[in-house]
């Protein structure tokens, strides 16, 4: 009389074989408690051989791949809120402080997140405002002043803000809005008229270098200086549709811009050369 029946299953595993253990007829098989095994090791059914488990592969730091890090809070908060004042610039730009409406920026934006970082309309055109003028001023923080006579110094600042003026032109379009409001807002924004003064350093600097090398005359006032760049860098811009419309001149063009960035430097250093 047969009292056992076998099934071996043999299945690999790891490297090794696992066999499932043979099933007696009316006796139960011993259990033997996960926790009394040996730590790597696996029961292997009635017999109870033991039988290792494979080896964990343990990778070098450098090959194992590394998670994207994390922007921190304040990375997170700085983005949302470039991305509304990337939005609220075009608006203001396009339709003025009055004609913006705050529905139409939430449209791309959200309305939740427009008054989480700003109370309102005024306090976001504000902020338009005063990034628009820091941009400027960091920009020209990096034109090289250093390399030179202070002449090829004055150029490539004069030929850098006439450019920056054509390739920026929100800037002039903010500016002319803001002047039809009498600068109202621009008075509530804290220490921007120290940042805007950093331009005047940097003029400084070079006129007395200028004077210094005997090619720059006396007399040259650094506010002077930045009114009469800044007055030929915008013009190009904040007339460049009515000018073509009367004359057929493209200033958009990089031909245009090229040519006046030329242009506009020639008749400043013209006006601030030593005469013989």
């Amino acid at each position: 009389m047969k009292g056992i029946s076998d099934a071996v299953a043999g299945t690999a595993l790891m490297g090794g074989e696992n066999l499932r253990g043979r099933c007696v007829t009316g006796r139960p098989q011993p259990k033997i408690p996960l926790a009394s095994l040996p730590t790597g090791q696996a029961l292997d059914g009635e017999r109870q051989d033991l039988v290792p488990v494979a080896e964990t592969t343990i990778l070098p730091e450098s090959e194992i791949a590394k998670k994207p890090e994390r922007r921190s809070r304040a990375e997170s908060r700085e983005q949302a809120i470039n991305q509304i004042i990337d939005i609220a610039t075009n608006e203001f730009v396009e339709k003025g402080l009055a004609g913006a409406r705050i529905d139409e920026i939430a449209g791309k934006a959200t309305k939740r997140k427009i008054y989480y970082y700003f109370e309102g309309k005024d306090e976001l055109y504000r902020a338009v405002l005063q990034r628009a003028y820091a941009r400027v001023r960091e920009s020209e923080a990096e034109v090289d002043i250093e390399s030179g006579s202070a002449t090829d110094a004055l150029r490539r600042l004069i030929e850098h803000d006439v450019r920056y003026h054509a390739r920026h032109p929100e800037l002039v379009r903010l500016v002319m809005n803001e002047n039809i409001h009498r600068a109202e807002h621009l008075k509530q924004i804290e220490g921007l008229p120290q940042g805007n003064r950093r331009v005047i350093g940097i003029l400084e600097g070079i006129i007395a270098r200028g004077q210094a090398e005997g090619t720059f005359r006396d007399g040259i006032d650094p506010v002077d200086l930045h009114l009469n760049l800044t007055a030929l860098s915008f013009y190009n811009v904040s007339n460049q549709f009515t000018f073509a419309h009367n004359f057929g001149v493209d200033m958009t063009s990089p031909e245009a811009i090229e040519r006046r960035a030329g242009q506009v430097a020639d008749i400043i250093l013209a006006w601030v050369t030593k005469k013989d």
